[in-house]
């Protein structure tokens, strides 16, 4: 991995991706986060084709923190198997880095 990702996650409903925004935030696995939506998802699901309406959460961390982020989407998501991936953030302004580093000291 990367020392800073992306890690992305979709939700039903815009409150819960703001609920889950600010509690990844709140709780220093996150230095912030957007949700963007309502996008449309098209996908298979249970051996199923599916498309519906969600809203994307999108937050900005480190490497280290990733696995706790990880886990707190995975507990407190409303879906029993919700994506959460991340992508590598590999360039970005120093002051930009920085702020990701002491966001997420923990």
């Amino acid at each position: 991995m990367s020392e800073y990702l992306q890690v992305s996650t979709a939700t039903a409903t815009r409150d819960e991706a703001v609920q889950l925004a600010g509690s990844a935030v709140g709780a220093g696995l996150a230095a912030g986060a957007q949700v963007v939506g309502p996008v449309i998802s098209v996908f298979w699901h249970e051996g199923q084709y599916g498309e519906g309406e969600e809203w994307q959460l999108l937050l900005k961390t480190t490497e280290r923190r990733y696995a706790e982020l990880e886990a707190h989407l995975l507990e407190k998501h409303s879906w029993e198997n919700p994506e959460v991936s991340a992508v590598a953030i590999t360039a970005g302004a120093a002051g930009y880095r920085d702020w990701l580093d002491r966001t997420t000291e923990g």
